[in-house]
């Protein structure tokens, strides 16, 4: 008979699961105060992969110097905003020389590619150790959408999201077991003038933008479709998101289950809460949303630091 851990595909641990700026205090000890960062172990392969370097980052580094052995990690982003990258200069297997980091996310631009972006923070200005003092072998990846074989049967897709920055949502297939991620991501709409009283309306704009919206939802739910544990940006409630906080790049919690629920997705994690939110909202807003329906649909979670999953 097999042990549970030899069945096991991914284990998933929350280390950070906060959106925009951390937030320690005692209205966070349960869910946590650290941004967003997420481990993914490959128990059968011995691999580990990371999910954006907030400042949880920092903690997963310390558990990782405890253990005996060379480091080895493929740190995946999603984006470069602040919240997604400040832990990076506290992760300690970087001043180590027995580490191997590989670090994938996408290019902004030409000028702006991964490496200049995250070695931009460790400047003097900002930071009193520089990229180039780094101990650890370091290798910087510059995504576009498409699939990633990393080896040991691990295969990443990268599909891109709507945020104001450039901005992946990753699709982790492995043993059978699939994860996706969307960490800042908000719901595609239609960016043109819709009501025909308005002197900017035009009926062919409107109905491409309509088009377009519609076509880009049904593309990311594609990406989503029948995965084990879809990941999901959950900053706001739908009544928030609609006073006053479209185009920030941020879901509804409603938008996040009606879309997983769409793609046929076993669990939802909720993760990016909103830094202003203390335990007690967030235990509040869980018990109205979390959970299984009875007429189906994903398993709903709000996602504190220390969870950790198994697919």
């Amino acid at each position: 008979m097999k042990s549970p851990a030899a069945t096991e595909a991914l284990r998933v641990t929350f280390w950070g699961v906060r959106g925009s700026i951390p937030v320690p205090g005692t209205a966070t000890t349960r869910y946590g105060g650290e941004t967003l960062c997420i481990g993914v172990e490959v128990p059968a392969a011995g691999r580990l992969i990371i999910l954006d370097a907030g400042s949880g980052l920092r903690r997963l580094g310390d558990r990782l110097v405890r253990r005996a052995g060379k480091i080895a990690v493929d740190l995946f982003l999603s984006h470069t905003h602040l919240d997604h990258i400040l832990g990076f200069p506290f992760f300690q297997p970087l001043y180590r020389r027995d580490t191997r980091l590989t670090v994938y996310g996408p290019a902004i631009s030409l000028q702006d590619r991964l490496e200049e972006v995250i070695g931009g923070q460790m400047s003097y200005r900002y930071f009193p150790v520089r990229q180039v003092e780094l101990a650890a072998e370091t290798t910087y990846v510059d995504l576009r959408e498409g699939r990633y074989d990393l080896g040991d049967g691990i295969v990443v897709s990268a599909a891109y999201l709507n945020h104001p920055l450039l901005c992946l949502g990753y699709r982790i297939a492995c043993g059978g077991r699939v994860l996706c991620t969307a960490f800042d991501h908000e719901p595609f709409r239609n960016l043109y003038v819709t009501d025909p009283a308005d002197p900017r309306y035009d009926e062919l704009m409107a109905r491409e933008g309509e088009a377009a919206a519609v076509e880009a939802a049904a593309r990311l739910g594609s990406f989503f479709e029948g995965a084990d544990l879809l990941i999901h940006d959950g900053q706001y409630t739908e009544e928030e998101y609609r006073a006053g906080r479209i185009g920030w790049g941020h879901s509804p919690i409603e938008e996040a289950i009606r879309a997983a629920a769409a793609a046929r997705v076993r669990r939802l994690a909720l993760v990016h809460h909103d830094p202003r939110r203390g335990d007690d909202e967030l235990d509040r807003l869980a018990a109205r949303f979390g959970g299984t329906e009875p007429s189906g649909g994903p398993e709903v979670i709000f996602a504190r630091e220390g969870l950790v999953l198994t697919l």
